[in-house]
């Protein structure tokens, strides 16, 4: 299916590739249907929506930036995502660019997690005094 981005640009996407979002995000309750689209050479990708064309978010990887990242998914998470094994998931975080790059932040209290396996996905909150909603990305010494 074709699919226009943010970024004004149309690509092809898998109908394979569509996450669902049972509940939506948190604020924007009404959009289900997201597509992540890696960014080539990066840990970073655009969590893009099928529907809403301006509605895009910046990703990465959070365990590249944070080593030592952990929280545990609630059963009723678990249940909600068909999550089976731990190989299942892929974890997202949001990330808020800044201007310079250096000061961008990323979500830590409210990862994505993803079932790659079942295409189900949930924007979870950690309620853990760790992580907050703006941890910056230290993109030249990578935290260990």
């Amino acid at each position: 299916m074709k699919l226009q981005t943010k970024f004004e640009e149309t690509i092809e996407v898998n109908e394979s590739d569509i996450l669902d979002f049972e509940l939506g995000l948190p604020g924007f309750e009404e959009e289900k249907k997201f597509v992540l689209l890696p960014i080539e050479g990066t840990p970073f990708s655009i969590l893009q929506s099928v529907i809403s064309p301006d509605l895009a978010f910046i990703t990465a990887d959070p365990f590249v930036f944070f080593k030592n990242y952990d929280f545990e998914l609630s059963n009723s998470d678990q249940d909600q995502l068909a999550v089976s094994t731990p190989g299942d998931v892929m974890v997202q975080v949001i990330v808020t660019v800044a201007e310079p790059f250096e000061k961008s932040t990323a979500n830590l209290q409210a990862p994505v997690v993803i079932n790659t396996k079942q295409n189900k996905a949930k924007q979870v909150i950690i309620n853990d005094g760790n992580y907050g909603t703006r941890h910056h990305l230290n993109t030249t010494k990578r935290e260990g």
